[in-house]
């Protein structure tokens, strides 16, 4: 079965066509400079509505994780057992995303993890996926 792919919006657009350079981007704020994940009309800290898309540096640390030896969707049966994981950025934003490239028992928290490019979506878009750096 193929993957379920996230469909891009409007707004998330700037995002996704990010990914197709093998580029992480979020919003920043420029009223009060917080950076903002996932995508919004409005900064959550200030209401402010000028926000800008700006590139990533694409490290940062496991907050926590989960070991999936069940598939949560049926489509991921064949990826079994992976690694559902939230990561914390550099910038101070909390992604959900998976820990690819590494055996799953060897994840932890506050590991070091930059972006991954490997997965391809059917558009030419990619999954901004993590792998731990090395030590």
């Amino acid at each position: 079965m193929p993957r379920i792919e996230p469909a891009p919006t409007p707004l998330s657009e700037p995002f996704w066509e990010a990914t197709r350079a093998d580029t992480l981007k979020a919003q920043r704020c420029n009223s009060c400079q917080m950076f903002v994940w996932y995508p919004r009309d409005f900064c959550p800290e200030c209401l402010g509505a000028d926000l800008t898309w700006v590139q990533l540096q694409g490290t940062g640390s496991i907050y926590s994780f989960n070991v999936m030896r069940k598939p949560g969707n049926p489509m991921m049966g064949d990826e079994v057992p992976y690694v559902v994981a939230l990561v914390d950025l550099d910038e101070g934003i909390r992604m959900t995303t998976n820990i690819v490239g590494v055996d799953p028992e060897s994840v932890s928290c506050d590991q070091r993890v930059v972006v991954d490019w490997s997965v391809e979506l059917e558009d030419g878009r990619k999954l901004p996926t993590f792998t731990p750096l090395p030590t």
